[in-house]
């Protein structure tokens, strides 16, 4: 799990934390929040894990309710430059234009996301929800 810390738009720091996110996010956010005078908060609502997604969903919302701080939302593809994301076994999800499809990929390696130099080389996004894009099993 990756937070990066901005000031005016611009990036002054990252950390990087081990563990699953339903195991250790809502520890690292308290301990933010006792250190820094958090604004808003913009986390990748998607593809890709929707455990992690919907954690971090439940918590941002949360802390939007209850202490009033904005949340919005940022496409893991704009993350990773746009290359596939693990969604299961060997399905992944990959960006074709405008769309989301899954599809198998043999032997890939897993892209790493990092975190930009400045908030405007990514597109935030005012809608977020989580953005799930693997079908319910019929």
């Amino acid at each position: 799990m990756q937070f990066g810390f901005y000031k005016d738009g611009k990036l002054l720091e990252t950390r990087e934390y081990d563990g699953l996110t339903s195991d250790i996010m809502l520890n690292i956010v308290e301990n933010i929040l006792q250190e820094f005078d958090i604004k808003s908060f913009i986390y990748t609502n998607g593809p890709g894990s929707h455990m992690a997604t919907k954690i971090a969903y439940v918590i941002l919302k949360t802390l939007n309710i209850l202490r009033d701080i904005d949340f919005f939302a940022v496409s893991a593809f704009d993350l990773n430059g746009t290359k596939p994301i693990r969604a299961l076994g060997k399905l992944y999800f990959i960006k074709e234009k405008e769309t989301i499809i899954t599809k198998r990929l043999e032997d890939f390696k897993q892209s790493s996301f990092f975190m930009p130099k400045s908030l405007e080389e990514i597109t935030i996004l005012e809608q977020n929800e989580p953005n799930y894009h693997i079908a319910a099993v019929s």
